[in-house]
């Protein structure tokens, strides 16, 4: 008996028992559509965290006056008590560290906008020229302000978007005048919608001025708070930490023993850290999703069981005119692939439609990755293989004499 001829024996003998069929592929179906989406959940969470991490910006560093631990206090970082980072300090990181791209300094202030009858409070945050590039946030309209600004202490803004929407009410703001501390600014342009960050914050309830304008015009001191510091790829973030910790030691004249007066924060160490964690949770969903799989195999093998117990006979009339063994234990491992195999097609099918379901029903994001339903239908298989060996071999041990003979 050919191997085509094998196949078609195998699949009219699933065809007699379709309901018994359909429920033996259940336990298939719903193990690969429960991986698929598990992992896929995993997946989507793992890229959405990512891409937050990314919109914070490029190869970048935070430096923060203050140290975590100083002087047995902790301090924490940007402490504005801790006056331990100054605008030289930026400029000569700018100068001599050779791993380092762009930095901007940044002060916080909290103040109310003011433009006609409309009023906001929102964090005025004092930059660089360079800002926009090591966050890269593109302007939606007008400009951001030059160096020249920022040498003269201009009295310019640049609005976010949450700003714009309730000062402006659609009207263009650029070129318009509000109020900060009573001081008028001119808005020279609007940054680009950024959304949350990934603490939740509104990203575009801010506004931008030039740095030495805060320092002199609003807060009034001189203190830097934190500055954001871009190195000139990402695998030279490590570098440029180590580098700027070195070169604000000897600046701040900080004896061996003595501990940091500063801060360096990379974010390569956020993301790498969020990776793992997304990482352990999409494995560990995929192989609690797993488990209906093998249930599903310990039932393809429980049913190829009993068919074999019920077609004793039939296969003792074959063996007896002439089948071999091999072509018996053939037939019995081809039904219990074929069964496996349709179920983990269909399961794929229902898996991508619940993974599309998701995003809508729930608002989860979701990731569909090809190589989870590859490894879905080699799974499947490799599971109509194991658990339909022992039955196809044992459908191929019979012996003729005592298989024609069984009631």
């Amino acid at each position: 008996m050919n191997l085509i001829m094998i196949i078609r024996v195998a699949f009219r003998a699933l065809v007699r028992n379709k309901m018994r069929a359909v429920l033996t592929m259940l336990g298939i179906i719903i193990g690969v559509s429960a991986v698929i989406a598990m992992v896929s959940i995993g997946q989507g969470a793992q890229a959405s965290v990512q891409a937050q991490i990314e919109g914070i910006g490029t190869n970048l560093l935070f430096l923060s006056a203050g140290a975590q631990n100083l002087g047995g206090v902790r301090t924490g970082t940007g402490d504005t008590g801790t006056n331990t980072l100054t605008v030289d300090d930026l400029d000569a990181i700018r100068r001599e560290v050779p791993s380092v791209s762009m930095v901007t300094p940044m002060v916080n202030s909290r103040s109310q906008l003011v433009f006609g009858n409309m009023n906001w409070n929102t964090s005025v945050q004092g930059v660089s020229e360079q800002y926009p590039e090591i966050r890269k946030w593109t302007i939606q309209s007008g400009d951001f302000f030059t160096d020249s600004d920022v040498r003269s202490a201009a009295r310019v803004v640049v609005i976010g978007q949450t700003i714009a929407d309730n000062l402006f009410a659609g009207a263009d703001p650029v070129g318009q005048t509000v109020r900060v501390m009573n001081l008028p600014f001119r808005v020279v342009g609007v940054m680009a919608r950024k959304g949350q960050d990934p603490q939740g914050r509104d990203q575009d309830d801010v506004a931008f001025a030039p740095y030495t304008s805060v320092q002199k015009k609003i807060l009034g001191s001189p203190r830097l708070q934190i500055a954001f510091v871009s190195a000139i790829s990402q695998d030279a973030t490590y570098t440029a930490q180590m580098q700027i910790t070195e070169l604000l030691r000897q600046r701040h004249k900080l004896a061996p023993a003595d501990p940091d007066d500063f801060t360096v924060r990379n974010m390569s160490d956020v993301a790498e850290a969020a990776n793992q964690t997304n990482t352990i949770m999409t494995i560990l969903l995929g192989s609690i999703a797993s488990v209906s799989l093998l249930v599903g195999g310990i039932g393809i093998m429980n049913i190829m069981l009993v068919s074999v117990t019920e077609r004793t006979r039939e296969i003792g009339i074959r063996m007896a005119i002439g089948a071999r063994s091999s072509a018996v234990r053939t037939q019995f491992l081809i039904e219990s692939i074929v069964l496996s195999l349709t179920g983990g097609l269909i399961g794929i099918v229902l898996g991508l439609v619940v993974s599309i379901a998701i995003p809508t029903m729930l608002g989860w994001p979701t990731l569909v990755s090809p190589l989870s339903i590859i490894g879905s239908v080699v799974f499947s298989a490799m599971v109509g293989i194991f658990f339909g060996y022992y039955p196809a071999r044992k459908a191929a041990a019979l012996d003729p004499i005592e298989a024609l003979r069984y009631e």
